[in-house]
């Protein structure tokens, strides 16, 4: 760390103290100790609110020092968790994005925080409106396992432009991450800035009770109704990044070649673990047999001899492999195309890509987000028939459109709603820090990243100010003529 960053580590701990913190190991946090903390938090967010730019930048300095000095760390206790993860994938999914981040918030949030003039009815003039960022308070983040490192930090770059003490609750999944992450968090910032909480189910239940000014939950669909259920009794303010079925829609004018290298490059990156992976494909039904092709190629360019590449990931853990394994045992030989001659392995978790031809509609692969690398392959003879497939279920959170035909996108794209939406491409959306991130439905609530995440993390406080010439006293009682000439205008 140069001479210049360390004086921004030790000012970003509590935005004035130069003293660094101690080396800290974390232990499993306690109810007790958890809401401890959250009452210390909620304390100073009320007696001393973070107004300055100044302090918001530190703590985005010290974040981004946090992830330089503990990249490797970080990507070998996420390996560990998964049984092997390629550090590549960590560099590329989590780090980047986080470093990205980081750097578009210390751009912008300077002018993002400042209060802004709002347009006002000319009836009103001279007076005008202006909005007013603050910040709310505590946020709570709740990070799942499957993006442990970039799934905290976006939340927290927007909690901290915003100006805003963070609890994170890490996955219980993902406990070595989660030790280590918490450990590094200790050592960068003041608890009275953020604190980590670890724990098992019980500890993450409590954790959405705390009254928060805010909670952001990503994860499941089920773990979400349960998360705004604890949140209700509070009227905590929620924002629920689930998941899904994201479809791909392939028009019958794609280039197949090229729809086929983005599509297993979406499904195999993190072994198909992402909440927004293309869940299935719709595609004309002369295309199957050409798309199975050209996926077997894919992956023999891009992952050969998969089961020692250190390029390709495992399964998180024995429950999660044994589920998607569940689906694949519930098909018919028939359904399920191998796309290498390599066979799944609970011991190490291994589990290669596979194809799913015509699987029934009320399958548990077709019923349930897969969460691995198995792709169910659906054929469609109209467009009109693909857009209705879709809509007959959940809102998904993303959606994959290919084809060069501009009326079929715009079809597509006019008659679907979804979290966000890809044309040629999959899952670049979530790295773009100017769009915001969310679900629809039971795909998600609310929207993070970027300017919008920051105004999510804020109250945006409406203020009307009034000029010292105007007539709204010439409409007080008693109500003569002039109030009943004025009204007559008004109420035309």
């Amino acid at each position: 760390m140069t001479d210049s960053n360390q004086h921004i580590h030790d000012q970003a701990l509590t935005g004035t103290s130069l003293a660094r913190l101690p080396e800290a190991l974390s232990t499993a946090t306690t109810i007790d100790e958890m809401k401890a903390q959250f009452s210390r938090l909620q304390a100073l967010s009320r007696t001393q609110p973070i107004n300055d730019w100044q302090t918001r930048e530190n703590q985005l300095d010290n974040l981004e020092i946090m992830l330089s000095d503990n990249q490797e760390s970080f990507a070998t206790a996420i390996s560990a968790d998964f049984g092997y993860r390629s550090q590549s994938e960590t560099q590329f999914a989590e780090l980047f994005p986080s470093f990205t981040g980081i750097s578009h918030a210390k751009k912008h949030g300077k002018k993002w925080m400042k209060p802004h003039r709002a347009p006002i009815s000319a009836l009103y003039m001279p007076a005008h409106n202006e909005i007013q960022p603050q910040p709310l308070g505590v946020v709570g983040i709740m990070v799942p396992w499957n993006y442990p490192l970039f799934l905290a930090i976006g939340p927290m770059i927007d909690a901290l432009t915003a100006g805003n003490r963070i609890m994170v609750k890490m996955s219980e999944a993902a406990p070595q991450f989660a030790q280590t992450f918490a450990d590094a968090i200790a050592r960068y910032f003041s608890p009275d800035m953020i604190c980590v909480v670890l724990g098992e189910v019980d500890i993450a239940a409590a954790f959405s009770e705390l009254p928060f000014d805010h909670l952001l939950y990503t994860g499941s669909t089920a773990v979400g109704k349960k998360v705004m259920a604890a949140a209700a009794p509070n009227l905590t303010p929620v924002t629920l990044e689930l998941g899904g079925k994201s479809p791909v829609i392939v028009l019958d004018d794609a280039n197949l070649e090229s729809v086929v290298n983005r599509v297993m490059m979406g499904k195999t990156l993190n072994a198909g673990q992402t909440c927004i992976a293309p869940d299935y494909v719709l595609i004309p039904r002369q295309y199957h047999e050409q798309f199975i092709h050209l996926a077997t190629e894919w992956m023999t360019k891009h992952y050969p001899n998969i089961e020692s590449n250190p390029d390709y990931s495992r399964i998180i853990n024995g429950e999660q492999f044994k589920r998607v394994k569940g689906y694949l045992d519930a098909l018919s030989a028939e359904e399920v195309h191998a796309l290498t001659a390599v066979e799944s392995d609970i011991e190490t978790r291994l589990m290669p890509p596979v194809i799913v031809c015509e699987p029934a509609p009320d399958s548990d692969v077709m019923q349930n987000e897969i969460f691995a690398p198995i792709l169910p392959l659906m054929h469609y003879e109209t467009l009109d028939e693909a857009i209705a497939f879709v809509n007959a279920r959940p809102r998904p959170l993303a959606l994959y459109i290919f084809g060069d035909n501009y009326g079929g996108i715009e079809k597509v794209r006019n008659n679907t709603v979804s979290g966000g939406l890809c044309i040629n491409e999959v899952l670049i959306h979530v790295a773009q820090h100017d769009l915001p991130f969310g679900g629809v439905g039971e795909s998600g609530t609310g929207v993070y990243h970027g300017k919008d995440g920051f105004e999510r993390l804020s109250h945006m406080k409406p203020v009307f100010v009034q000029s010292k010439l105007n007539g709204l006293n010439l409409l007080l009682p008693p109500y003569g003529g002039l109030f009943k000439k004025a009204m007559a205008l008004f109420l035309k």
